[in-house]
């Protein structure tokens, strides 16, 4: 049963903590990390695809900037320092992918330009694609789910 486990799941057959596993979860953090810089530093292109019912878009710009940046350190707190800190971590990091998925839609249905060029299905069609993985990944990075890596 591939269910939601607080405590970590077992992974890789029953290893917790394997190499592979801190490495997804290692780089998870840095793509998280970079993309909450930017959306602090350079706000420009996220605005600009942000749909035109979000309230408050540069608020919401800057505070899902803190999101990405709270969940990267999230992902990196051993559960022994800070107990569920990964889970809770995974969880946000999910939600977050979950909740920006508009905006890239917007992105690519409004053809919108950002820094003045248009970009092509051949970007967004496996940026929407990979959307869903992006959430799978956070949960795993977070031990929140082990799906499809538990036997039995």
């Amino acid at each position: 049963m591939g269910g939601l486990n607080p405590a970590g799941p077992a992974l890789d057959g029953g290893v917790k903590g394997s190499y592979l596993r801190r490495f997804f979860r290692l780089l998870l953090s840095v793509i998280y990390l970079i993309a909450g810089i930017a959306h602090i530093q350079s706000p420009d292109g996220f605005l600009a695809i942000t749909p035109g019912w979000v309230p408050f878009p540069e608020q919401v710009i800057f505070f899902t900037g803190v999101a990405e940046i709270a969940g990267a350190i999230g992902l990196l707190i051993p559960p022994r320092i800070v107990p569920h800190i990964r889970y809770a971590a995974g969880i946000g990091l999910a939600l977050y992918a979950l909740c920006v998925y508009p905006a890239n839609i917007n992105h690519a249905l409004g053809n919108i330009a950002i820094g003045g060029e248009t970009a092509s299905w051949i970007y967004h069609g496996p940026r929407l694609l990979f959307q869903p993985v992006f959430i799978w990944w956070a949960l795993i990075a977070g031990n929140v789910i082990d799906w499809p890596f538990r036997k039995g």
